[in-house]
């Protein structure tokens, strides 16, 4: 049985909420036994993923230049976790690793051209919490299906999506138009106007889901798109007032103004929760999809003390920053060391809404419930996380030869290749979060170790095929 058809043919058991031991999940029902309407049980979920943010570039993670008041105010009113990861290092595969649950060895999105589509094969984690009741939206950047094809996000669980489709598209933040269920709505507005900027029209969106469903129970998927792609802000946000007189590079000043926008909107979102009396019914997760595409070494250090950036699988390219919050469930000012990673995004959003047993079984996530409401002995922990990806070359349209990647992070160990025809570097994160000292020679027994679960960790991908473009275009 394939894994859509698996969805599809388990039951909906409305369980209990599993957190402060609470009942366990319902037993599975067979179809013919469910009631026509799911009434979901757990919290309302805004899942918050920025793109290209660097693990360094919050205040609350070190920041030095970049002003971010109200995501230091989550993280005090909430969890922060030190050692959070990306699926990837790149933007779709990332995505399909959060979507799907399985890591980049058996996720079905590993290119990262814009258009690989899911199939309708693949389960995400918006089916699972519409099976259980949720009313489920997404507003940003998708790029895991180009329109006219199986991976739309209103096929893969989505009653609405409103954004880019093709990831190449969201780019350009001063589009003509944007997407909406596959339908193209026209931008208006000038260029470099704050009417015209797209990601306000997103961020827009988003608070009219929250307001339109504040009676019902629902999932709010954010993948808003700053600070990727052009770097581009209206002239009149006040965010770019902050920076614009700044001596910095102008790329640096338009990121920083960017993360501010960011943090802003997030204030206003938690606000908006606070005015509709659903806060604390509501958990807010906000995490970046990879490490930061650009350091700013020496003026905004993006990466912190971590090594490389975007497109790298040392630490900075797929460490990232995350912070949960929840009123009343999560206890304030929390850090975690918790090793997780987007794989861990289906089974932690699934026990939420008690929706476990509508999980397929191969995901390779575990839930962090435990971790996130203080049962931290319960928390079952990964033996190993495992990355990969594939070098691209653009010019030819096909993958580099031996240009396969791959990382494993086992307890303190981290192990990563850039090349498949290179051994392994082994760093010891516990003393050397920099990845400087390369100890791969005085530790063959843990080298050996990585070397087995990198071979048996995946499988090869399917056929990464982007859909055909039109008109000579990258996307539709």
């Amino acid at each position: 049985m394939d894994r859509r058809s698996f969805l599809k043919t388990v039951g909906a058991g409305t369980a209990s909420l599993l957190v402060h031991g609470c009942e366990a999940p319902s037993p599975r029902l067979p179809d013919s036994a469910l009631p026509e309407k799911i009434v979901a049980t757990g919290p309302n979920i805004v899942f918050i993923i920025v793109d290209d943010m660097g693990w360094a570039d919050l205040g609350c993670y070190g920041s030095r230049h970049i002003q971010t008041p109200n995501i230091n105010r989550m993280a005090t009113e909430g969890m922060r976790f030190m050692q959070a990861y990306s699926g990837c290092t790149v933007c779709a595969p990332a995505r399909s690793v959060l979507m799907t649950g399985l890591h980049m060895g058996h996720t079905p999105v590993r290119g990262n051209t814009g258009g690989i589509p899911l199939l309708d094969e693949d389960v995400t984690v918006a089916e699972v919490l519409k099976k259980a009741g949720y009313v489920t939206g997404g507003f940003g950047k998708w790029g895991l299906g180009e329109v006219g094809t199986t991976g739309v996000p209103e096929k893969q669980g989505f009653d609405e999506f409103f954004g880019y489709y093709h990831q190449v598209h969201a780019h350009d933040y001063w589009t003509p138009y944007l997407w909406h269920n596959s339908k193209k709505v026209p931008m208006t507005g000038e260029k470099g106007t704050a009417e015209r900027y797209s990601h306000n029209r997103i961020f827009d969106k988003t608070l009219d889901f929250i307001r339109r469903n504040k009676d019902r129970t629902f999932f709010c998927y954010a993948p808003w798109t700053p600070p990727h792609g052009k770097y581009q802000i209206p002239e009149s946000d006040p965010a770019w007032q902050m920076y614009k007189d700044k001596s910095w590079p102008k790329n640096a000043k338009v990121a920083a103004a960017m993360d501010t926008m960011i943090d802003r909107q997030v204030g206003q979102l938690l606000t908006l929760l606070k005015e509709l009396e659903i806060d604390e019914r509501t958990i807010v997760f906000f995490v970046s999809d990879n490490g930061a595409a650009q350091r700013f070494d020496g003026v905004l250090d993006s990466s912190g003390p971590l090594r490389g950036f975007k497109r790298s699988l040392y630490e900075g390219g797929i460490r990232v920053p995350m912070i949960v919050r929840w009123p009343g469930k999560i206890a304030p000012a929390k850090i975690s060391n918790l090793l997780c990673y987007f794989a861990d995004v289906m089974p932690t959003l699934a026990e939420l809404a008690g929706a476990s047993n509508l999980m397929p079984s191969n995901v390779d996530g575990l839930s962090i419930i435990p971790t996130l409401t203080g049962r931290d002995t319960e928390q079952t922990m990964h033996e190993f996380l495992y990355w990969e990806w594939h070098r691209y070359n653009w010019g030819k349209r096909r993958n580099i030869s031996d240009g396969l990647m791959q990382a494993v992070r086992m307890g303190k160990w981290k192990a990563v290749r850039h090349s498949s025809n290179v051994p392994f570097e082994l760093y010891n994160l516990s003393s050397d979060i920099g990845e400087k000292s390369n100890t791969a020679a005085k530790h063959p027994d843990i080298i050996a170790k990585i070397e087995s679960f990198a071979a048996t960790a995946r499988t090869d991908p399917r056929p990464q095929i982007e859909p055909e473009k039109l008109e000579g275009r990258q996307y539709r």
